[in-house]
């Protein structure tokens, strides 16, 4: 009999003639975690024990990130969320609760709009896709060319010495602590020329010199069919919590947690509390499952008609609180 995979063992599978490498542990509703540029799956690596606990987890290294394969090939959004859509449905999951950080949180936005029979809830951690702003060393790496200067700032020399960097980056608003140490690991990631090119192409989808170029607002209402969570750090150097509160006003059952001493990575800042938060809200909705009827409705209605009607907006699972699919 096979023992079950540590929490933080890499496990993969094929997909599309490409491999993706992910985390899973645990048993019950379904939680897919889903990292952010140039992150991969062990930034959930302070959360995962203990929400395996309760659920089964599911955390992947996004195409072009950490050890998944990085093809020349389409780094958008929608690209993103049919992946994650392909391996849910490949690890024989039908639906599940998806938890987006930063990009992630674009991912999954994108993945409850393409595929909302598939989303149970939708939680956004320090998302992208919510407003204009984001840090100016962002907008900076979208520039044209940009990938010549990217190799010479990742070399090993500048990375060794980089470290003191942090002084510098502390000027452009990154806390010293979690926001620059994952900040320099993922700019450490990029020394690698295939990661370095999945990179680019990804941040040119979604940001440009000016700020973030996908702005999800004008379809958030639909967030309304489904049990919504927002957490954000007070002190985000990389997008303002100004875009949390913005997206509470959208969508008036959306729950906002906002922890007051994080930054722009609120589940290491404070993972007692995010595990807190995120069970809670688990075990005190129930699953969302939209129907084509329902989906109509909405489209149909818009912003507005959402507005009026939220909290009706679930079909719920029979007898079930915190149900999913296994």
């Amino acid at each position: 009999m096979n023992a079950e995979p540590e929490a933080d063992q890499l496990q993969d599978v094929v997909l599309h003639g490409h491999r993706v490498f992910y985390r899973s542990a645990g048993d019950g509703p379904v939680v897919v975690l889903v990292h952010g540029i140039t992150s991969t799956s062990a930034t959930w690596g302070k959360v995962v024990p203990a929400l395996a606990e309760h659920f089964t987890v599911v955390a992947p290294d996004l195409l072009g990130h950490g050890e998944s394969a990085k093809p020349r090939g389409d780094y958008s959004l929608g690209a993103y969320a049919s992946g994650i859509r392909d391996l849910l449905i490949a690890l024989g999951h039908e639906r599940a609760t998806f938890v987006g950080h930063s990009l992630g949180g674009g991912v999954a936005m994108q993945l409850a709009y393409q595929f909302p029979e598939h989303c149970e809830r939708l939680v956004l951690v320090s998302s992208g896709g919510l407003g204009r702003d984001i840090n100016v060393l962002l907008r900076a790496a979208s520039l044209p060319g940009s990938e010549l200067v990217l190799p010479l700032l990742v070399n090993e020399w500048v990375l060794g010495a980089g470290r003191a960097a942090g002084r510098l980056l502390g000027r452009v608003g990154l806390r010293v602590h979690t926001d620059v140490e994952e900040v320099l690991r993922g700019h450490a990631s990029l020394s690698d020329g295939e990661a370095r090119s999945a990179f680019l192409h990804t941040l040119r989808t979604i940001v440009d010199p000016g700020g973030q170029r996908v702005d999800a607002r004008d379809r958030l209402y639909l967030a309304g069919a489904i049990p919504f969570l927002v957490v954000w750090g007070e002190r985000d150097p990389i997008i303002p919590v100004d875009h949390a509160r913005a997206a509470r006003r959208l969508v008036p059952g959306c729950r906002l947690e906002v922890f007051p001493n994080a930054g722009h990575f609120p589940h290491l800042d404070d993972p007692l509390r995010f595990v807190r938060v995120l069970v809670d809200f688990m075990q005190t909705s129930a699953p969302a499952r939209v129907d084509a009827g329902r989906w109509r409705e909405l489209l149909r209605d818009g912003a507005d008609g959402a507005r009026s009607s939220a909290g009706l907006a679930l079909v719920e699972e029979e007898g079930q609180v915190a149900g999913g699919s296994g």
